[in-house]
């Protein structure tokens, strides 16, 4: 049975079609990347996964169980996290206290055990050091890792990360990869929205390109780059060199 699967996924926001019969399915520690052009339909996507919006049509099944009667609150309390392109932290709260909150909210964990996964979703994300700063007092590669550990504090079965490397240095995304890479190896699967294409070919092993809300091409991450369909909507017609990107 597959972690997660679409079948048919369709939305429309007036005459604007951001998913046109999507279908795609995971299992435990898959790593899958999106790619494509800005409005091509990839966040709402994610947010048809997560719950924030809700398709015209299709199905989202999560561990053989329909999902389309769950709200984002309790499709994150059945294990999945998701990460948003702009963070939003908490700023008047400690860093600690954003993931305790998650904890306690999305894992429904209390007391030692809420501590527990708290803490331990920073350092895994290398934020042990913070834990007492206030949120609204981080650099952005820290707050990108802080909207990954308040995911990771839910207990995730599948984590959405949604441009979670853009704006880093190089140094810094090879740092959050690293993190990221480190989630495969505990069952989490991974689905990565990133325009950062490098971070995608050194982790993920299968690529999704999606122009005007339909997927265009899936496969290996090198042999979709290079494919005429992803030259034509998403590149122009260059071909892309992932180490340039």
């Amino acid at each position: 049975m597959p972690l997660l699967q679409l079948e048919g996924i369709s939305k429309k926001f007036g005459q604007v079609v951001v998913a046109k019969e999507i279908s795609f399915q995971l299992e435990a520690g898959d790593a899958v990347g999106i790619v494509g052009p800005n409005g091509a339909g990839k966040t709402s996507l994610f947010a048809m996964i997560s719950g924030d919006i809700k398709p015209d049509a299709g199905h989202v099944f999560f561990e053989g169980h329909e999902l389309s009667h769950l709200s984002a609150a309790r499709r994150a309390r059945a294990g999945i996290g998701r990460t948003y392109q702009v963070p939003r932290p908490f700023e008047h709260m400690t860093v600690f206290e954003n993931t305790l909150l998650a904890a306690q909210q999305g894992a429904r964990a209390r007391g030692q055990k809420a501590y527990n996964l708290a803490y331990g979703s920073l350092e895994r994300t290398g934020l042990g050091d913070y834990a007492n700063d206030a949120a609204g007092s981080l650099t952005l590669l820290r707050r990108k890792r802080l909207e990954l550990a308040r995911a990771l504090a839910t207990t995730p079965r599948i984590v959405l990360l949604d441009e979670i490397a853009g704006g880093l240095t190089d140094l810094e995304v090879n740092e959050l990869t690293t993190i990221i890479r480190g989630l495969r190896g505990e069952g989490i699967a991974v689905v990565w929205i990133e325009h950062v294409v490098r971070a995608l070919t050194n982790t993920v092993d299968r690529l999704l390109c999606l122009a005007g809300g339909a997927v265009v091409a899936d496969g290996d991450p090198h042999t979709v780059l290079s494919s005429d369909e992803v030259r034509a909507v998403y590149l122009g017609g260059k071909t892309l060199n992932p180490l340039e990107q």
